[in-house]
């Protein structure tokens, strides 16, 4: 999803034109990056929380030249999602999980009684057309 789906979903929902819901949506994402880099933490209750960390120096690689560089300190964002956002990606994982689950039972369980025990599952119902020459 893009900033400009985002737009358009909250448009259709408030009644608003695109052009002033993108307004309204970049001046709150405007405000986010300005108390990010005054106040360095921001709580948005039921959704998470941003803060700034400082990054301490590490020595890393070049993947290219595989030569040691020194990555110099840097401040990063971090999240932490909220109650409502982690129960949501817990539901996600139950789905997911639910799914995987059915897409791994045998294929016998899925299979018309008709289907022939003598074909595994890795068994072709191919013909060679060499065996039915007349």
């Amino acid at each position: 999803m893009t900033k400009k789906d985002i737009v358009r979903t909250i448009s259709d929902e408030i009644g608003l034109t695109q052009l002033q819901t993108k307004e309204i949506v970049q001046k709150t994402f405007d405000a986010i990056v300005e108390i990010l880099a005054n106040d360095r933490r921001l709580e948005l209750r039921n959704f998470g929380v941003f803060e700034v960390k400082q990054r301490a120096p590490r020595k890393a690689r070049n993947p290219r030249t595989g030569d040691k560089v020194l990555v110099p300190a840097k401040f990063v964002v971090t999240f932490k999602p909220g109650k409502k956002m982690e129960q949501k990606m817990r539901e996600l994982e139950r789905q997911a999980a639910a799914r995987a689950a059915r897409a791994a039972k045998p294929l016998k369980e899925h299979a018309p009684e008709s289907f022939p025990e003598s074909l595994g599952a890795g068994a072709s119902t191919a013909h060679d057309p060499a065996e039915h020459t007349p």
